[in-house]
């Protein structure tokens, strides 16, 4: 059979493929800007139809009514990263779960049958003239999903950019088609403050012509790009970007020559922005967008010379233990791909890692730099791999530093308001006067 006769075959209503959701089924759901929304608000809307079905995914860009108390006994979320308030609410409150896993072992859990996938909710391009669609804006674990569900659920939107690299889903591999043309979900550009700025400076001094690069979203890894201007030669190696790195892409900083690994092509698993972002990316060959297991992989990661990754942490110890997704015993975000960027770096030749984060919290009133950490809270980077850390105060150099060193040049970087407290702890810790 051809492939558009094919297509045609499994082309159906969002009401008639939810149908195919059974109750105490396995859901993944696509990825951040790639969540095929006019699937999941048909499944919400079929909720009745269902008991005890489990909602997997990492961070969810959409209404997630599924995660609502009203809906505890149809959907029951699996979060594999906890992002945003109706998740964090589902966790603490008993009504969800979360599941640790470096970002790079994802994929592995649905190859492997640790958490085998009932049903793959996704959404992918138009088909090409072969019959294959792509993944778009997110591969990360959603081609995995793909891969290993027994059944998978398509959204087919023209406005999904067709990316390059291992980003492609064939027609054959699909169950069931629902054309949707949508808007992806977009992320507001970051405001940048002083805090932001000088954090961002302190980064960039840290960062080499030729290196290449993984950077997060937000304030501050879009304020160390407004630093990099005047850089040369710099590439991109990275779980996700977003818009900070265009005007860089534009003016050549960003132009991926000097890479040792997918030499003039700019890597990542998933993508969040703008429009002019999406527009950019479609079609595009500088761009390579492959599985998570690949990009974060940290053997992959340390191919790249140079490599330099940039994290953020919610709280960090005198001994330099970085705390990045709870707060206490809350479950704020998830592991995600900190890890496999810092541990990648750390193997690369001339690898740096940076974590990047404020002083303060809570208006000035809490220190991010502790003599211990909160009760309940998780170590997502253990001391011994943490390299550099910086705060609006400065950059602090721990690799190969005892614990007294790490102490005072923690201490150094920390807002002045609690040096005096963390020196008085660090004395009585480490026996140092």
């Amino acid at each position: 059979m051809l492939w558009g006769d094919l297509y045609k075959k499994k082309l159906c209503s969002p009401e008639e493929a939810v149908k195919n959701i059974k109750s105490g089924n396995r859901v993944v759901i696509g990825h951040a800007a790639a969540e095929p929304q006019i699937l999941v608000e048909a499944m919400v809307n079929n909720h009745e139809n269902y008991e005890a079905v489990e909602i997997v995914h990492m961070v969810p860009l959409g209404k997630c009514d599924y995660l609502n108390p009203t809906m505890e006994k149809h959907f029951r979320h699996n979060a594999l990263f906890v992002g945003g308030g109706l998740a964090r609410n589902a966790i603490e409150e008993g009504r969800g779960d979360y599941t640790p896993s470096f970002f790079f072992e994802i994929p592995k859990l649905f190859k492997n049958n640790i958490l085998p996938v009932d049903v793959a909710l996704v959404q992918v391009s138009k088909p090409d003239k072969q019959g294959y669609c792509s993944l778009g804006v997110s591969i990360d674990y959603t081609k995995s999903a793909v891969e290993n569900a027994k059944t998978v659920i398509a959204q087919v939107n023209d406005q999904m950019p067709r990316t390059h690299g291992d980003s492609f889903v064939h027609i054959s591999q699909i169950d069931y088609i629902v054309e949707a043309s949508q808007p992806l979900h977009e992320i507001p550009l970051p405001v940048i403050g002083e805090i932001e700025s000088r954090i961002g400076e302190y980064c960039a001094s840290l960062i080499d012509d030729g290196s290449t690069l993984q950077l997060g979203i937000g304030a501050i890894p879009d304020a160390v790009l407004s630093f990099l201007k005047v850089k040369n030669d710099l590439g991109i190696h990275s779980e996700m970007f977003s818009d900070g790195i265009l005007d860089l892409v534009e003016n050549g900083n960003i132009n991926n020559t000097k890479k040792t690994l997918h030499k003039g092509k700019s890597v990542a698993n998933f993508l969040m922005g703008s429009k002019r972002l999406y527009d950019y990316v479609d079609d595009n060959p500088a761009v390579q967008m492959y599985p998570a297991d690949y990009v974060n992989h940290p053997m992959v990661i340390a191919q790249n010379n140079k490599m330099v990754s940039i994290n953020s942490a919610l709280q960090i110890d005198i001994m330099g233990q970085v705390v990045a997704e709870t707060i206490g015993y809350k479950q704020f975000s998830g592991t995600g791909g900190q890890v496999d960027f810092v541990r990648g770096a750390s193997l690369a030749k001339e690898g740096k890692s940076i974590i990047a984060f404020p002083s303060v919290a809570a208006k000035g009133k809490i220190s991010r730099i502790v003599p211990i950490v909160d009760e309940g809270s998780s170590i997502t980077t253990s001391r011994n791999d943490v390299d550099y850390v910086v705060t609006e105060y400065g950059i602090a150099s721990l690799k190969g530093k005892t614990l007294k060193e790490r102490a005072r040049a923690l201490i150094n970087i920390a807002h002045p308001d609690f040096r005096e407290i963390l020196h008085e702890k660090a004395k009585i810790r480490f026996r140092y006067f």
